[in-house]
């Protein structure tokens, strides 16, 4: 019987782990927990040659050619990539061409109880494919690696109601970073969460426990047709207290996150950028091109900023670096981020060195 009929035996031999995410219907665990539980069954690596299970091998990304050659991460720099050796990598790339219906160009594929996110291509010699490897359970913020100043920062703003913006260039840990934290304001404010995301990513699917015994429900979700804007839209009707989108991908879409942050809940979203500043001005004038003016763009994003973290990972092993620049919580108190976004001149350096300073002293960075 496989872990899906053991689930009392996983609470059992898991009690720390149920107790900070678990459903409290007996004897069922969320979707989360599950996952967390199944990670810790040791896999049996079948080695043929020095070469293990595709689901084995250490890798993020997967890269499949025209000519059905597959490159992944060489670990031993921060981009190398080395021709990859799997004993059933043949059977997987198989089962990534076979699950394109056709139509959707980004799909998830599930192979041997593991989840991918597939993103195919048509290349100069024919189709091409990138499966990234998704974790089978969401890592704890602490466990990230933020600099302690903005993790301590992230902390005080579960309560509050605004956006919470994640940049980076593609895989950098974006998605990871913003689950890690839905899941911590999930397990300590508790309340309703409502994703939006395509493919569905990470497993925050399930509910939650607070130490005081409140509960946080999360609950992900497709774009209905594909629209994003239909799907914030969808979510705003079921009166959630957290909405995730899980990419900004049309102006409509960047419009409508601006006005939900600015409507009493706490939304997060991710956009690639090379910085701070990049970020915010991308989002500014993606929701610009929906047909209101910039001007308004730039109010709604002063009047629902909370935080916009720009993230990178270097080196080898890889590491998060971060910075980030955070607004009053306090609408009606002063802050110099949220004159900045209205004036529509940003000059964020200054302002990201100030905040740093006082982040790594500790101090706080508003009256409030």
């Amino acid at each position: 019987m496989g872990i899906f009929g053991k689930e009392k035996e996983v609470e059992q031999q898991s009690d720390a782990s149920s107790k900070e995410n678990k459903v409290v219907k007996k004897n069922v665990m969320s979707s989360a927990a599950l996952l967390k539980a199944e990670a810790k069954i040791p896999v049996k690596k079948v080695e043929k040659d020095g070469t293990l299970l595709t689901n084995d091998a250490k890798f993020s990304d997967m890269y499949i050619t025209p000519d059905k050659t597959c490159y992944v991460w060489s670990g031993k720099s921060n981009s190398g990539l080395k021709v990859a050796k799997f004993v059933d990598l043949q059977e997987f790339i198989n089962a990534v061409v076979e699950k394109y219906d056709g139509k959707c160009s980004s799909y998830s594929l599930h192979f041997k109880g593991r989840d991918y996110r597939v993103e195919r291509t048509i290349a100069l010699e024919g189709e091409q494919y990138c499966a990234r490897k998704m974790p089978i359970s969401i890592p704890d913020l602490e466990k990230l690696g933020l600099p302690s100043g903005i993790y301590r920062q992230l902390l005080t703003l579960g309560n509050k109601s605004g956006l919470i913006l994640i940049a980076g260039a593609t895989g950098t840990g974006k998605s990871t970073t913003i689950s890690a934290l839905i899941k911590k304001y999930l397990q300590t404010e508790g309340g309703y969460a409502f994703t939006i995301e395509d493919p569905i990513e990470l497993p925050l699917d399930g509910v939650y426990e607070t130490q005081n015994g409140d509960l946080g429900l999360c609950k992900q979700t497709t774009p209905p047709n594909g629209k994003w804007e239909e799907g914030i839209k969808s979510a705003l009707r079921s009166k959630p207290r957290y909405i995730y989108l899980g990419e900004i991908r049309s102006p409509e879409a960047a419009e409508e996150l601006l006005r939900a942050a600015t409507s009493g809940h706490l939304v997060f979203s991710t956009i690639h950028a090379n910085n701070v500043g990049d970020a915010i001005n991308a989002l500014a004038k993606y929701a610009s091109s929906s047909g209101i003016s910039e001007e308004m763009s730039y109010e709604l994003l002063a009047n629902g900023l909370l935080a916009c973290i720009h993230q990178n990972l270097v080196g080898s092993p890889r590491r998060l670096r971060a910075e980030g620049i955070f607004a009053n919580p306090n609408i009606n108190g002063g802050c110099a981020v949220r004159g900045m976004l209205r004036s529509g001149k940003l000059s964020i350096a200054t302002l990201l060195e100030q905040q740093k300073a006082k982040l790594e002293k500790g101090l706080p960075l508003f009256d409030i």
